[in-house]
């Protein structure tokens, strides 16, 4: 099968913080090269650009009704202010609607959660001057660290603005206190930084075609990331490790991701480099979070329904508990599906409270072995009967309602017939 020890030892040596595009990203890229050459095995890595800010200042003050200030990070790659900064009425932006949008013109909003396109694209519209967005939990504010965020180029394409995050606690200040004005001042020097897929191939017996096995390897900033997604890289490495003595009908390429955690960017990156190998590659199969002590077992296929009932299936005959359904799941696999090859991702997904992801707390503790095993030997099991398979039986094509969901995901607007 595949060796636990090594499987678990690599595990605990990539757990710490490797955010997109950092020497501590890179690090983590060596260590599995490293592991993969005692296989015998050959790599690469193949690089591609992020950006990077360095923060120079990020400050917001109230100034009416009273002076303060209160504690923020700018966004990585957002716009900067003027050195005096800009100084604005203060909105709180509840959400998109028509009152919300005309009401957020000329003035520094406050919005509720994650920044996604849709959002930020409606505020832009809406003539806002900045954003200020917020993390955290009320009822335990000791318990996270203030995120440093980041206006990915989705967000910046439409057009940059200035921006911090706040903590939740600071947020709920700013509504009971009624500030009327602030001042927000962010000013950093953007750069390009490398960030790194690192690959590995096993060549079939007798087949051309490919199957893409891909897991991303950094993580978020403050997080050691083990559980995401350490146990989906090594979950990979585990597979390397079984089809190194066990050759394969079809071709198999591993991809470690980089630079996922920062929009997808290296799943992303490689698509748009390998555009004549595509239609090669039949089916991707990604991993990203399993092992957790307490959780429950997902496969979100986007692809045909056959590819549900075919796991389901499996689940049967072997006795594993997984649900598997048509989806879209925000993972690497994605941006293959998004180019027409079938993808699915694999997960074990915890309940609320019993090891949340992207903060301080995903850390080895909250995993198990047991389960982290069972979860590889499955994932095996179905690679094992797609690679060795007399035709790759998943219908090479996404299906209408898949291609929807798709544009939805990545907030496309569809085009108008006229």
């Amino acid at each position: 099968m595949f060796n636990q020890r090594k499987t678990s030892t690599l595990l605990k040596e990539m757990s710490f913080e490797r955010f997109g595009g950092t020497a501590e990203e890179l690090k983590a890229a060596k260590l599995i090269q490293d592991a993969l050459s005692k296989l015998k095995l050959k790599t690469k890595l193949e690089s591609f650009p992020v950006q990077m800010g360095k923060i120079k200042k990020a400050k917001l003050e109230v100034i009416e009704p009273v002076k303060m200030e209160i504690e923020c990070t700018a966004y990585m790659c957002c716009a900067n202010t003027p050195a005096k900064g800009i100084e604005a009425e203060f909105y709180y932006y509840e959400q998109v609607n028509d009152v919300n949008c005309k009401q957020a013109k000329n003035k520094i909003c406050l919005v509720n959660g994650y920044v996604n396109k849709k959002l930020y694209k409606e505020f832009v519209k809406a003539g806002a001057l900045a954003l200020i967005s917020f993390n955290g939990n009320i009822d335990f504010p000791d318990a996270y660290d203030l995120d440093c965020r980041e206006m990915r180029p989705t967000l910046s394409e439409i057009k940059a603005l200035p921006a911090v995050n706040i903590l939740v606690k600071d947020a709920m200040k700013l509504i009971e206190m009624n500030v009327t004005k602030v001042k927000m001042t962010t000013i950093q020097d953007i750069t390009t930084a490398k960030s790194h897929n690192v690959i590995c191939d096993i060549k079939g017996s007798d087949s051309n075609d490919v199957i893409v096995l891909t897991a991303h390897y950094d993580s978020v900033r403050f997080s050691k990331g083990a559980y995401d997604n350490a146990t989906g890289s090594v979950c990979l490495y585990a597979l390397a490790d079984y089809f190194s003595k066990n050759q394969p009908k079809h071709n198999l390429r591993f991809i470690w991701c980089g630079s996922e955690e920062r929009g997808l960017l290296g799943s992303k990156a490689y698509v748009e480099k390998h555009k004549k190998e595509l239609d090669d590659i039949k089916l991707c199969i990604n991993i990203d979070m399993i092992g957790s002590t307490l959780g429950k077992r997902i496969a979100v296929c986007t692809a045909d329904m056959s590819l549900v009932h075919c796991i389901d299936y499996l689940g049967k005959v072997v006795g594993f508990p997984i649900s598997a359904s048509q989806d879209v799941y925000s993972s690497d696999s994605t941006p293959f599906a998004d180019v027409d090859i079938p993808a699915l991702s694999f997960a074990r997904i915890t309940p609320s409270g019993a090891g949340d992801i992207h903060h301080r707390y995903d850390v080895l503790e909250h995993l198990s072995d047991k389960y982290l095993f069972e979860d590889i030997n499955f994932i095996l099991e179905f690679t094992k009967r797609m690679a060795t398979a007399y035709i790759i039986p998943v219908p090479r094509s996404i299906p209408q309602n898949m291609k929807d969901a798709i544009d939805a995901y990545f907030a496309r607007e569809k085009e108008v017939k006229k």
